[in-house]
């Protein structure tokens, strides 16, 4: 619950400011994009360049996760083999050279 209001304060918190940044820089430039031309403020245009790089971020971080979930599953499965493949009589405790001294 807290987790919950705290995340969509802060979320209310930079779309306040986003709004706020974008009326106090007015300056206006014109943008070539490929084939569109178009005219967009400062403000407006940082604060759609800094989104897309708060998504470019997240995508990156969420694929990472994903390998790392993927490398898990592999370890697991291999743990799983080795596990079986391990002969009955033989456990980590009992006997072995070590024991022996």
């Amino acid at each position: 619950m807290l987790r919950r209001l705290a995340l969509g304060s802060a979320v209310a918190f930079l779309f306040v400011a986003a709004i706020l940044f974008a009326a106090l820089n007015r300056q206006r430039f014109e943008v070539d994009f490929a084939f569109l031309r178009f005219e967009v403020s400062s403000g407006l245009a940082l604060v759609i360049v800094f989104c897309a790089g708060l998504l470019a971020g997240a995508w990156w971080r969420s694929n990472w996760i994903a390998r790392l979930l993927a490398e898990r599953g592999r370890l697991r499965n291999a743990l799983r083999l080795a596990e079986a493949r391990r002969p009955a009589g033989a456990s980590t405790g009992e006997g072995g050279p070590s024991d022996a001294e």
